[in-house]
């Protein structure tokens, strides 16, 4: 199961499933596993075409971020994300349950849009290393 989660930087169709059955990583059931074998089933069967970054010469960069509140009905934990666009073009994006539990709506998505904004930050450096050749 963790070799799927490489894989999920490539294959966005795979994400979400992999996303939810890599929370069962330590003991998992029987139909999380028969789940994990039908994914692997689909990759060997749907080879996917890889991603395609096109220039279409809009270079700004946009993120989108979310959480759910109170998420997840087992534990209460909320599941944040967010995706980070140039032009047209997904060059970031994370989902994963928050490891501790907000009380209100509002901690939660500040808690999202502290983990967004480290990630465009590190972004921005990487690229001005890129542009300028400051590597």
């Amino acid at each position: 199961m963790g070799r799927l989660n490489y894989l999920t930087v490539t294959r966005l169709d795979i994400t979400f499933a992999v996303g939810v059955l890599s929370q069962f990583l330590k003991d998992p059931t029987d139909s999380q596993w028969n789940a994990t074998i039908r994914i692997l089933r689909y990759i060997k069967n749907a080879p996917g075409p890889g991603l395609l970054y096109e220039d279409k010469g809009n270079g700004k960069v946009v993120c989108y971020f979310d959480a759910d509140w109170p998420g997840s009905p087992s534990d209460k934990s909320s599941t944040s994300g967010y995706s980070v666009f140039m032009g047209e073009n997904l060059i970031s994006w994370r989902s994963k349950k928050q490891k501790t539990v907000a009380r209100f709506s509002a901690e939660a998505e500040c808690r999202v849009m502290a983990a967004a904004a480290s990630e465009i930050t590190w972004l921005r450096q990487l690229l001005q290393q890129i542009k300028f050749g400051d590597v």
